[in-house]
């Protein structure tokens, strides 16, 4: 099939690329090459696959992106402006990549449905908010996000009504979605936008919930990216990894091949219109695990910096659960957690980061959303 895959020339995206020429289609691109992502040269990047069409343009130009459906039967929808924090004050921006760019190429999905065989969009975690939870008397509930006072506090994990613990369990496709930023907010956009307009027109449409990606190609100069490029930059640099709360809050891991994985079976199932599917692993780990990892692997032994603040609208916990994607579409994350960091590591000896962090951390401060 001739796909074509907006973001392609991204982390995720380009991985993509890859296995979707493997497969044996013909992949074309679009992407705007921004510079927070890609640095100032603005052109190919060499980790791009050749056997890839590169088309250079904004999702939120008509002109541009119907030049790059011109033909196409596939389309997967990556690109997007990435940064919970950074959305909190640039949000016109956010909202019009994001929210704006999706409505710009569905208008024009819409005007080559007849050829179009389905729609793939990139979701994402952060549309959940906190993650799911059980109670004391052993009942599920989705807490809203912690009090300030109790983050000044120190009181990082969360209460029953009781004051008793809530123990942290997978978070499923059916919880109620409460994004937390403008990020989020764009995110659920882009799935709400792409099902609805799919399920109007008759055009198969899939969105997946992207938990935390790591691996190669990761934009380790973009302080906004995903938390391991975030401390891999600050390692690289020989500054401590800067982490918020207590380190102990837990996310779920998930490497980028198996991100691809549940994208080409989503693609290929028959079975998947109107549908949402979790990608992760469905297994929590704590953020300073990940920084003592990368840390005790790059050979950095002095201690994570920043302990104790705490950021608005973060979240204490929420990992996966994967039954629906194991069950309906037969994905199983292949790779472990320290198999993964070590393919990074590898890569990352050979990489060279500008560390943005602290710029990005001043930034939040001066807007009252870091203390």
């Amino acid at each position: 099939m001739k796909i074509l895959v907006t973001g392609g020339a991204g982390f995720v995206g380009s991985h993509l690329v890859d296995a979707l020429l493997e497969a044996g289609h013909e992949v074309r691109v679009l992407d705007n090459l921004c510079q927070q992502v890609h640095g100032e040269s603005a052109k190919r990047p060499d980790h791009l696959n050749a056997g890839a069409e590169l088309q250079i343009g904004d999702v939120r130009d008509s002109e541009a992106v119907g030049r790059a459906l011109e033909g196409v039967e596939v389309v997967f929808h990556l690109a997007a402006a990435v940064g919970v924090g950074q959305s909190m004050y640039e949000m016109a921006h956010y909202v019009s990549v994001n929210s704006l760019g999706a409505a710009v190429l569905l208008e024009e999905v819409v005007a080559r449905r007849d050829r179009i065989r389905k729609m793939l969009v990139a979701s994402s975690m952060s549309i959940y908010g906190e993650g799911a939870y059980r109670d004391g008397r052993g009942e599920v509930v989705f807490p809203a996000l912690r009090s300030e006072a109790d983050l000044a506090a120190r009181r990082f994990e969360l209460e029953g009504a009781d004051g008793s613990p809530l123990e942290a369990i997978p978070t499923s496709e059916d919880k109620p979605l409460r994004p937390t930023s403008i990020y989020a907010v764009t995110k659920r956009d882009h799935e709400e936008m792409f099902l609805s307009v799919g399920a109007a027109y008759g055009i198969p449409a899939v969105a997946l919930r992207y938990f935390n990606i790591y691996g190669t190609r990761q934009a380790l100069s973009n302080p906004y990216t995903g938390v391991m490029a975030i401390f891999s930059a600050r390692l690289l640099n020989r500054n401590r990894p800067m982490i918020f709360e207590d380190g102990l809050q837990t996310r779920d891991f998930v490497h980028v091949s198996d991100v691809v994985r549940a994208n080409l079976l989503a693609m290929e199932a028959e079975l998947t219109d109107g549908r949402v599917y979790n990608v992760g692993t469905g297994r929590p780990t704590t953020i300073l695990r990940i920084a003592e990892l990368l840390a005790e692997q790059l050979g950095f032994d002095e201690p994570p910096d920043g302990v104790g603040r705490f950021r608005a609208g973060d979240i204490r916990h929420c990992y996966g659960d994967i039954g629906q994607i194991r069950d309906e579409l037969g994905y199983r994350p292949e790779v472990d957690l320290a198999d993964g960091v070590a393919e990074l590591l590898a890569w990352l000896r050979s990489q060279t980061a500008v560390d943005r962090i602290d710029r990005a951390a001043r930034e939040l401060e001066e807007r009252g959303l870091a203390r």
